[in-house]
């Protein structure tokens, strides 16, 4: 069954903050104070409208605080500017980062908001030149602005890629260097059922490739790969709480069986460190 209600929103994320960070994580709050796991990442691991998120089936499966940093739309960026959420991940038995995007990142073409990061604000004087035939005014995200350039100039847009490819292996390197203790990437393939209107950018994390992950890994304890089963693929949106109006974000986000598979997979390797 799939549970819909109306209004704004269907689950209470009871939104809080950590020490000095602008950010407002998926609570209800942890304390900081003793042993708990760090969790980073993007919508996926905030659970936007999954009732028990993968960081919360870990709790319950660690008994140990697991705290969830996941921040809807992040891209690394948002982390590497907060220096509140790194030394809470300092002080984490470990950290476990989910593989985001490559797109929600400022780079030499474009920059996006350093909180919002699916928010693209401008144009650098690069992307202007190469891309001379686009008014760039017309875009408010990042993913919108991508499926377009390559549907108006797919000759160029492979150098627009190989950018953006650039910037999340050395952003990514610089987050895994800055946090200290054990730390694992977490990499959620497409975590839903197949959408015939997907765009054509690729498979989640965008633009995101073998070789990429490669290069960061070993500045990471322990790579763990999730690509969930079909059954939980093909259960989409059952057990998700959304409002009608979220109906469409909701299949684009994995369910609460592509959840539990994270949090099963996960479980061995963070046992070993309680």
């Amino acid at each position: 069954m799939t549970y819909e209600y109306p209004g704004d929103g269907a689950l209470d994320y009871l939104p809080c903050r950590y020490g000095q960070s602008k950010l407002l994580f998926r609570g209800p709050r942890r304390q900081l104070d003793g042993r708990y796991f760090a969790v980073l990442g993007g919508t996926e691991t905030y659970g936007k409208f999954v009732e028990i998120p993968y960081p919360s089936l870990l709790e319950g499966t660690l008994g140990m605080p697991v705290v969830n940093f996941g921040y809807l739309n992040a891209g690394a960026d948002v982390f590497l500017n907060d220096p509140s959420i790194i030394r809470s991940c300092n002080g984490a038995r470990a950290t476990v980062i989910q593989l985001t995007g490559a797109h929600n990142l400022s780079n030499r073409f474009y920059a996006v908001h350093p909180r919002r990061n699916d928010r693209f604000l401008r144009a650098s004087t690069l992307m202007k030149t190469v891309f001379r035939e686009v008014d760039f005014t017309e875009f408010h995200f990042t993913r919108h602005m991508l499926s377009a350039l390559k549907e108006r100039a797919p000759e160029k847009f492979p150098i627009l890629v190989e950018e953006l490819r650039s910037a999340w292996v050395a952003r990514m390197r610089s987050l895994l260097q800055r946090i200290e203790g054990e730390t694992v990437l977490l990499w959620i393939s497409d975590g839903h059922a197949a959408l015939p209107d997907r765009d054509a950018l690729g498979p989640e994390p965008l633009l995101v490739d073998e070789e990429m992950v490669d290069e960061i890994r070993p500045y990471a304890s322990r790579l763990v790969k999730v690509a969930p089963s079909r059954d939980a693929r093909d259960a989409g949106t059952q057990g998700m709480h959304f409002a009608p109006l979220d109906a469409l974000a909701a299949t684009r986000l994995p369910g609460p069986r592509v959840h539990q598979e994270v949090a099963d997979a996960l479980a061995p390797f963070l046992k070993s460190l309680v």
